[in-house]
């Protein structure tokens, strides 16, 4: 069974950094894209970073020259390094990824999501 496994969050002052890891867990063949989402209290979940499939990358406006994400392709696990870190930073981060695996006994590429880590940036 594939699961994204996040950890890195929590509790940070403004202007501090925290790195967030989500690594892949379980039998893939290979992964598309894979990137972060966050969803603050109130509001729609929106994207931070993530690779495309071509191996780009996508930042936010909110995230770019803050936040770099990485990847260790051995490891199958995505970095994101978060500095300069504001209190409207504060949210729920969500690793995603569509991964192509079997599921049910069908190959296919199928999306997948972290269990969230929380970033909660305060004084």
């Amino acid at each position: 069974q594939v699961q994204l496994v996040e950890s890195g969050g929590g509790l940070v002052q403004p202007g501090g950094s925290l790195r967030l890891s989500c690594a892949v867990s379980g039998s893939i063949f290979s992964i598309n894209t894979m990137g972060w989402f966050r969803q603050a209290p109130g509001k729609v979940r929106e994207l931070v970073a993530a690779f495309t499939s071509g191996g780009s990358t996508n930042y936010a406006d909110s995230a770019k020259g803050r936040f770099t994400i990485s990847r260790d392709n051995a490891k199958n696990t995505v970095y994101l390094q978060m500095s300069r870190l504001q209190p409207e930073d504060t949210a729920v981060y969500f690793c995603n990824a569509d991964i192509t695996s079997i599921r049910s006994g069908r190959r296919g590429t199928y999306g997948y999501w972290g269990q969230g880590t929380q970033v909660t940036v305060s004084s």
